[in-house]
Order: C-alpha cells, then sequence, then structure tokens
C-alpha cells in the first residue's frame, strides 16, 4: 500500500485517460439499461395489476423468474441464446452493447415493476373510483391520476436501484463490453499492478455514484418536507 504514491506517479498519466474513456461505455449502459428497465417495468406493473387473470399471471411468471435468476445468468441468456435459437437471422447489429442493455434493461424492469406495483397498490381505490366517476376511462384515471402519484412513492427505491445498477454494469465485462472493468483487467495484466489500478477504479465508481447518492437524499429529504 506504502508504494501506491509511486505506482500512480509513474502509471497515472496513462491509466487514468484510458479509465475514464472506458467509463463512458459504462455511463451509457447504466442510463439505457435504467430507461429500458423503468419503460419496462412500468409496462409490467401495469400487467400485474390488470383485472385479467391471464395478463397478470403472465407479468407475475417472469416477474418470479427474472428476479430468481442472477444477473450474470440473465446477461449470458439474453446475449447468447437467441442466436443459438433462430441462426437464420441477421444478428450482426445484435453488439455486446446491446446485449448488456437488454440483459440489465430486463432484470432491473422485472425488480421495478414490483416497486412500481407497490407504489400503485399504496393509493387509495377510491381515486380510481372518483376518476371514473367524473367519466374518465381506466387508462386516463391510471396516466393522469393514479401514475403522478405512485411516482412520488416510489422515486426513493428507483433511485437507489439506479445506484445499484451503476455498479451491476460491471458485471458485463463477462459478456465482452469494453467498459471500466474490462478496460481495468487489460492494464491490470499488461503492467502487472492489479491492486493499483483496482483501487483506482474503485475510486472512480465512487465519483460516478456518490452524486447519485446525495440525488437520492435530496429527494427523500424534498419529499420529507412536502409531506
Amino acid at each position: 500500500m506504502l508504494q501506491l504514491p509511486e505506482i500512480y506517479a509513474e502509471h497515472i498519466h496513462r491509466w487514468l485517460p484510458e479509465l475514464l474513456y472506458y467509463s463512458l461505455t459504462t455511463i451509457k449502459i447504466a442510463i439505457f439499461s435504467f430507461i429500458l428497465a423503468v419503460v419496462f417495468g412500468i409496462f409490467v406493473a401495469l400487467c400485474r395489476t390488470s383485472r385479467i387473470k391471464l395478463v397478470s399471471t403472465l407479468a407475475m411468471g417472469f416477474i418470479e423468474i427474472a428476479r430468481g435468476l442472477p444477473i450474470v445468468v440473465m446477461l449470458y441468456i439474453v446475449y447468447f441464446v437467441p442466436p443459438q435459437l433462430f441462426p437464420g437471422l441477421d444478428w450482426t447489429w445484435f453488439t455486446d452493447f446491446a446485449g448488456a442493455v437488454l440483459g440489465l434493461g430486463l432484470h432491473g424492469g422485472a425488480i421495478l415493476a414490483e416497486v412500481f406495483r407497490s407504489g400503485i397498490e399504496a393509493l387509495h381505490k377510491g381515486q380510481r373510483e372518483a376518476a371514473l366517476s367524473l367519466g374518465m376511462t381506466p387508462a386516463k384515471a391510471m396516466f393522469y391520476i393514479i401514475l403522478p402519484q405512485a411516482a412520488r412513492i416510489v422515486l426513493p427505491p428507483v433511485a437507489n436501484y439506479a445506484i445499484g445498477l451503476l455498479k451491476d454494469t460491471s458485471l458485463c465485462t463477462l459478456i465482452g463490453v469494453n467498459e471500466i472493468m474490462n478496460g481495468a483487467k487489460s492494464i491490470a495484466f499488461a503492467d502487472y499492478q492489479p491492486m493499483a489500478v483496482f483501487v483506482l477504479v474503485a475510486a472512480i465508481y465512487f465519483a460516478m455514484s456518490y452524486p447519485l447518492s446525495l440525488l437520492v437524499r435530496a429527494m427523500e429529504r424534498r419529499l420529507r418536507i412536502a409531506t
């Protein structure tokens, strides 16, 4: 540990720009996966709360299966299985980046679906009934009355999920994505300095996740004041 200052003085000018470049890929994966998880999570939550038994059962089945699988297994299934099931299709567009976003997004969608469902069901049923009595359709009542209020309830857990997602992107190195962990391994093996490299990577992850933590705390304080 005492040698780290000397090691960084010698190598930091090469390591840091390269790791920051790879961290951009990490951030992109996190952003696109989060958007997919939120959109898909809302869709699955609406299906889960549907009064149509078949739709609700299918949504519940997906949630249980996806939540029960480790993220690594989900990434492998999403990235490697479809080309083997449909070998006749053109899969050149399906890059490791796309596989990472889809795998993390589907897994996150199952997690957020239950978060959104709990937010929807936390509201009193009388609000939906009141909206329907005013002439709103069920769809309008959901999107104009229920979801805006549910969003306020689920904001803190969704933001906390985003922090975890940023760290989960490190698993994408297992399907060959050139994100920060993959770049760190290449640098560590090339220069034979694994401890110094991964300590630096830890500092970069902290620099990326800490602002999100501050944002979550600010939102929670704002919500407490509002209530």
